[in-house]
């Protein structure tokens, strides 16, 4: 058993919108195939993977340490024998083989994005969904049926103004959400009020929205919002400043009683654990965001579970970033809080399979091996276009 080859390409996902710090005008990911010896149906057993959006693509980073690394590895120091099976473990280990600690901003979503095709490919193997496997292994096989998500959206768009906002949230509360996310910050606190208010008239009471700062504040300008925000009684309050500034994250906590959300541009085991010490947050309230495609992949991010729990959180405060099926597999696999989900924005890789619906804010997935790419049509295509045809 071994990998064959691994190919990577870039591709745009551009768009017009833009949240409270960057606009997505130039916006690129990575698409990776871990093509593998295994044959099922005649064809080679392929891996797919991607980075979430809000990190541009990293194929350099692969081609010049990542890939070649595994390529030029023996093959055999790569299998789970015990599974027969590719082992995620011995990849991951290869892959990080002659880096030093820290710097967990770029390279972290090149390993993180070959990581997601290596699962994809050992499920596949395997024959069963991700979630079943990560449940079989690692949750003594119970499985989530459902996960609960929310709705992303509500960006800044040149020409849609508070009645444009209130349309797509309303297209969401149609497709069977109930709760939604908006972007705040970009304006002043004023006009901001003035959006949330306009969402609240579509979504109904506050605990069906959560409004999302992408690190744009200081210290100042985040306890400002925060005594604004506390009457409406949201869902939560996310990333009012930088994912590094513990401190400032601490001192909101002390300041804010509503739910804190926060996480998804922390990027390492070592990063996300000095939040939990360090970002005064509440374990039996607030709520976690890491990405494990931005985060080195899975195999750091159950180390990250394992340090949460080790920290008296439950895996339930976990709710992921980027809006994908990785991530819902994690979540239903994994017994995570729920997940983000992307209905409109960075298609075809946000959002889940083509028959998935959503009822109450809640999925189910699909009984497909892998990550299940194959049941998602306009992502699959893209993936068979770059990678292989």
């Amino acid at each position: 058993m071994r990998i064959t080859d691994i190919r990577e390409k870039t591709v745009s996902i551009a768009s017009p919108i833009a949240n409270a710090f960057i606009d997505f005008s130039k916006m690129t990911c990575s698409v990776v195939a871990v093509v593998t010896d295994q044959v099922h149906d005649g064809k080679p057993v392929i891996g797919f993977g991607f980075n979430s959006n809000g990190r541009y693509g990293q194929g350099s980073l692969m081609r010049e340490r990542f890939i070649p690394r595994l390529m030029e590895a023996d093959p055999d120091t790569l299998v789970d024998r015990d599974n027969a099976n590719l082992d995620p473990f011995a990849i991951w280990r290869t892959m990080m083989t002659n880096e030093k600690p820290g710097g967990h901003g770029e390279r972290s979503v090149a390993v993180g994005t070959i990581d997601m095709a290596v699962w994809d490919a050992v499920a596949k193997i395997a024959g069963t969904p991700l979630y079943r496997l990560l449940a079989d292994r690692y949750r003594n096989g119970v499985v989530d049926d459902s996960v609960w998500v929310y709705a992303a959206g509500g960006y800044y768009h040149p020409g849609k103004e508070i009645e444009g906002l209130k349309d797509e949230f309303k297209s969401y509360l149609d497709r069977g959400y109930t709760v939604c996310k908006m972007k705040i910050g970009l304006v002043p606190l004023a006009d901001d009020l003035k959006r949330i208010e306009a969402a609240l008239d579509v979504v109904g009471g506050g605990q069906n929205l959560c409004v999302d700062a992408n690190g744009r504040f200081d210290l100042e300008t985040a306890l400002a919002y925060a005594k604004a925000l506390e009457p409406y009684d949201l869902y939560w309050y996310e990333e009012a400043g930088d994912p590094l500034d513990y401190a400032l994250q601490a001192e909101l906590s002390r300041n804010y009683s509503g739910r804190m959300a926060t996480g998804e541009n922390l990027f390492s085991m070592q990063d996300a654990r000095n939040l939990i010490r360090h970002g005064g947050m509440n374990r039996d309230q607030d709520v976690v965001q890491f990405d494990c495609a931005l985060s080195y992949g899975l195999v750091e991010y159950m180390r990250t579970l394992d340090m949460m729990a080790e920290n008296g959180w439950s895996s339930r405060r976990v709710v992921p970033h980027g809006g994908h099926q990785m991530s819902l597999n994690i979540a239903a696999g994994l017994h995570l809080g729920g997940n983000e989900s992307y209905p409109d924005v960075f298609q075809p890789f946000g959002g889940f399979a083509d028959t998935v619906e959503v009822k109450d804010s809640r999925v189910g997935l699909p009984d497909v091996p892998g990550v299940g790419f194959e049941a998602k049509s306009a992502l699959y295509a893209l993936l068979k276009r770059e990678l292989v045809d």
